[in-house]
């Protein structure tokens, strides 16, 4: 091959390439394959009593909405969700009763608990008043008590002083008769008794 005719070579395998798909085909049949699958008639859509499939699906959809009004779905929906309601509004009721009676059980039990604490500080008051007057009541005893045997024993003290004084007495008394007695036995004699004696019954007469 000369230099001249290797351009020409090269130009001719160029239009192939170009003229030819991947796969080895013309590219005028692969354009004609593809305008072929292209067209609306070659995929037609099934049809039955003369409608597609969205208009069956539609009417089924109906259907099942007019057996759901036929059988009163709604209804019973309705009164099971009014149902429902009622169970939570009784539940709520009773809920906000027990929390009535709970709130009551606390004020009460409060006022129970000020009225044990009024009740205890006026019972150690009481008590603390009787302490006191126990103290004074056993000191006044005391002094009393104190007084009385202080009395007794000064008492007893002077008594046993006028007790000693009168047996001091007795026995001075004594000794001086025994005394007298031995000194008249002594100085006089039964004439002078008798003249002492028959002076004296003058005297009382």
């Amino acid at each position: 091959m000369t230099q001249a005719a290797a351009p020409e070579a090269m130009a001719n395998e160029k239009a192939v390439i170009d003229d030819t798909t991947v796969d080895g085909a013309p590219v005028a049949e692969t354009h004609a394959t593809t305008e072929a699958h292209a067209s609306p008639e070659a995929h037609a859509k099934p049809k039955a009593l003369g409608m597609d499939a969205t208009m069956w699906v539609a009417l089924a959809m109906l259907v099942v909405i007019a057996l759901f009004i036929w059988k009163k779905v709604p209804a019973m929906i309705g009164a099971a969700l009014d149902k429902q309601i009622e169970g939570i509004k009784a539940q709520l009721d009773q809920a906000t009763n027990l929390r009535k009676e709970a709130e009551a059980i606390k004020a009460d039990y409060e006022a129970k608990a000020k009225q044990a604490a009024k009740d205890a500080e006026a019972m150690k008051a009481h008590a603390e008043e009787e302490a006191k007057a126990i103290v004074a009541k056993a000191k006044t005893d005391a002094t009393a008590m104190i007084a009385r045997r202080a009395k007794s024993a000064e008492d007893k003290i002077a008594a046993a002083e006028r007790a000693a004084i009168a047996d001091v007495r007795a026995k001075a008394a004594a000794a001086a008769a025994a005394a007298a007695e031995a000194l008249i036995a002594k100085h006089h004699d039964a004439k002078a008794d008798a003249g002492l004696v028959d002076a004296t019954i003058a005297k009382l007469n």
